[in-house]
Order: structure tokens, then sequence, then C-alpha cells
């Protein structure tokens, strides 16, 4: 998915429940002791870096709009 498409899906309410399923079942996926003795590919990082950095400039954003 392009980063603008996820940009619109979060700013929906469907879009953020569906995001946040996303990263809770994530979560629960890497809690699990054989997951977590495996060690992380250098792309994984990459990619969860970029999700994370992108729903944060998501949120700074609205918090913007909603102060003005």
């Amino acid at each position: 998915m392009q980063p603008e498409r996820q940009h619109l899906n979060w700013q929906s309410e469907a879009g953020s429940r569906l995001w946040l399923s996303g990263l809770i079942a994530a979560m629960e996926h890497a809690e699990r002791p054989d997951v977590r003795r495996q060690p992380l590919a250098p792309e994984i990082l990459i990619q969860l870096r970029a999700q994370l950095a992108l729903t944060a400039s998501v949120r700074t954003s609205l918090m913007s709009t909603l102060r003005h």
C-alpha cells in the first residue's frame, strides 16, 4: 500500500481500527517465545521504522488541525 493511501486510511475510523488490529496481531505474534528467539532481518526493522514514522506524522498532523 502506498504511503498516501495509508495516510487516508488512518484518518477514517475503520482505517484506524484496521491499523490498530494489525498492530495488536503483530505484537501478539512477536511476544511468542519461539518467535523471540529468531534473529530479526534488517529489512523488517526498516519497514517497522517506516510504519511507525508514518503513524507519528499522521497523529501530529491531526493534532495540528484540531488546534486551528
